[in-house]
């Protein structure tokens, strides 16, 4: 499952997780150096590398005070307490006073006209200063600390929530829970709608929000946030919408199979006479029809009890001997006793974020991952995607990578390299290897094919087509305020087929019970690509280094995957991504390896479905 990651827009959502969690870091303060006189003609290299580094340590001393006083606000929430919110706001407000401050937009600005004679590696660190700057620009500094201020409240408002079922209060891991096992459609309803309370308290603070995001960005050249967000990768808003399109039609035949056999399976399962042409939404083991994996279990396979029985700790140990097994080192001490990784006992005075996320606290080894992991397959597979991005973190964090490019060689990078290592630890060989399921117990190769669909291309819909074409449409088609929910169930309905169980009318915010709508924004697509690069890396690791079948395979123990992955990983963003997928794949993005992947399922699904009615 996503997860949300990296710091995001204030150094804050610095979280790497479920498709959690982004990257580029965000804002900075005061300039670092004015222009050295000489009589002489000027050496730019030179005075962009002593820029660079006063300007690169500023950086990193305001990023990890930001960075510290977010995990404050994601790990301890008091209600009625506004103490860490306000040290947050202080703290952020700091970082993006500096990152955005005029004298280093002007500096950064001068350098890079220049940049003919500086070396590649400083005109990429320079770029991505000046990218930061945009998130937070000083010739709008009230506008910049009235954003920062907001997304704070927004946090607290979404992660402060009290749900709501059957008269008791619930966290979002219970109504998950009863979505996956309630098989009594109307109480399935009331658990969908307990799950969508809280959107009507974030839509006055979501639409102040993409006022202010907006204008930040508008302030060095750039139309509206989500265009911003796009040019993170080298592309315009409509290559961006483009390349997301392009990758739902790839995946689009065998969606229409999946969804077809989920509206018989699930009516069948419901008890349920008339099956729908489209899928109401509470029928499905997701709160947003995004997976829909728990629909299936793999005799053979499933690895609840055992996990159960192991804990919670055992999975987070064994997820880093996975990576040292692969050749990266032990995780710092400080990893387990900084981190916060398992649920809250149930008297606890104060609450925490749930999402699953990854850390880079001070871009150098104070990495930290966000968890409440317990004995299940889901945090299971979760454990190990979080660890994916710690090992990213640790590995691009070396001498050769500068400060401002400690990052994913893209945002869907870092998703990639997870979501990899979560596929990657779900295969029956690797689960055979750990004693965790028995080599010998026959299993349903298709079944498992199944699961993996619900999980892996059913998300494709709703990561490029709902998610990223209502954030298009909110930030930069400026969406009305009166079409928010309406156009977000056009969207459900048009790519994923799915449609509300009952009216969801203006006086309900939908989308904004998503936390990546709130605290993440405008770059769900990055996990929709990392799902496609993912399925390159593991078609290019199965056949070219392991030699083995892609849906039969085990990485453990094989130092040559190892090396393979921390080759992606050691540059950071210092090496183009599209250059780092062609050397390392010897093919550019494409969906390609993931539609391949799921060939030998659609004779399956085509004769499953015989006789039954398509509907989209």
């Amino acid at each position: 499952m996503p997860r949300a990651f990296l710091p995001l827009l204030t150094a804050a959502t610095l979280a790497a997780c479920s498709p959690t969690a982004t990257q580029t870091a965000t804002v900075p303060a005061t300039p670092a150096t004015a222009a050295p006189q000489s009589a002489a003609a000027p050496n730019w290299r030179d005075q962009a590398e002593q820029f660079l580094t006063q300007y690169s340590a500023e950086y990193q001393r305001l990023y990890t005070q930001s960075a510290e006083a977010e995990w404050r606000s994601n790990t301890r929430i008091v209600a009625g307490d506004t103490s860490n919110a306000g040290a947050t706001a202080r703290a952020n407000e700091r970082l993006a006073a500096f990152m955005g401050s005029t004298q280093n937009i002007q500096r950064l600005r001068e350098l890079l006209e220049h940049k003919q004679d500086l070396t590649e590696l400083q005109v990429k660190q320079l770029q991505t200063a000046l990218y930061n700057a945009a998130n937070s620009p000083q010739t709008i500094a009230d506008v910049v600390k009235r954003r920062i201020k907001a997304e704070t409240a927004q946090t607290e408002k979404l992660y402060g929530f009290d749900y709501k079922y059957a008269g008791k209060s619930v966290t979002t891991n219970d109504l998950d829970e009863l979505l996956r096992k309630e098989r009594n459609p109307l109480k399935r309803q009331q658990i969908w709608e307990a799950s969508k309370a809280i959107g009507p308290t974030l839509k006055d603070g979501l639409l102040n929000l993409r006022e202010l995001r907006n204008q930040t960005v508008q302030a060095l050249g750039y139309p509206d946030y989500f265009t911003y967000q796009a040019s993170d990768y080298g592309l315009s808003r409509e290559e961006m919408m483009q390349l997301v399109r392009k990758i739902n039609e790839e995946l689009r035949p065998l969606y229409r199979e999946l969804h077809t056999y989920a509206r018989y399976e699930l009516a069948k399962k419901y008890g349920v006479k008339q099956v729908p042409d489209y899928l109401p939404a509470s029928w499905l083991p997701n709160r947003w029809g995004q997976d829909w994996s728990a629909m299936v279990d793999v005799q053979g396979l499933n690895i609840d009890p055992v996990l159960a029985k192991k804990g919670a700790e055992w999975q987070v140990q064994q997820a880093e001997r996975f990576y040292q097994s692969l050749g990266f080192p032990a995780l710092p001490q400080s990893f387990y006793e900084k981190s916060s990784l398992y649920p809250l006992p149930k008297d606890a005075t104060y609450k925490k974020n749930n999402h699953a996320s990854a850390w880079h606290l001070d871009l150098n080894q104070d990495v930290r991952s966000l968890m409440s992991v317990e004995g299940n397959t889901e945090w299971y597979e979760t454990t190990h995607h979080e660890l994916g991005h710690i090992y990213y973190y640790l590995t691009y964090t070396n001498p050769q990578v500068p400060v401002l490019l400690r990052q994913g060689a893209n945002r869907a990078y870092h998703e990639a390299m997870g979501s990899l290592m979560g596929l990657a630890a779900t295969q029956k060989p690797f689960l055979a290897g750990l004693s965790l399921v028995d080599a010998n117990a026959k299993t349903d190769q298709t079944q498992t094919l199944l699961k993996e669909a619900l999980n892996y291309a059913v998300f494709i819909p709703f990561a490029s087509g709902v998610m990223s074409e209502w954030e298009n449409s909110f930030y930069a088609d400026k969406l009305p305020a009166d079409q928010l929910n309406a156009r977000w169930w056009q969207l459900c309905k048009q790519y994923q087929g799915i449609v509300p169980p009952t009216a969801r009318g203006e006086n309900y915010l939908d989308p904004a019970t998503k936390t990546h709508i709130n605290d993440d924004p405008a770059q769900y697509y990055d996990y929709a690509l990392s799902y496609v690069i993912l399925f390159q890396l593991h078609d290019h690791i199965a056949k070219k280094i392991l030699k083995q079948d892609p849906h039969a395979t085990n990485y453990y123990g094989s130092k040559e995957v190892g090396q393979f992955l921390a080759d992606i990983m050691r540059p950071g963003s210092s090496k183009d991504w599209r250059t780092v997928l062609k050397e390392k794949t010897g093919e550019d993005l494409s969906a390609r390896a993931m539609v391949e992947y799921f060939e030998p399922l659609m004779a399956y699904l085509k004769q499953q479905n015989k006789g039954r009615k398509y509907t989209m």
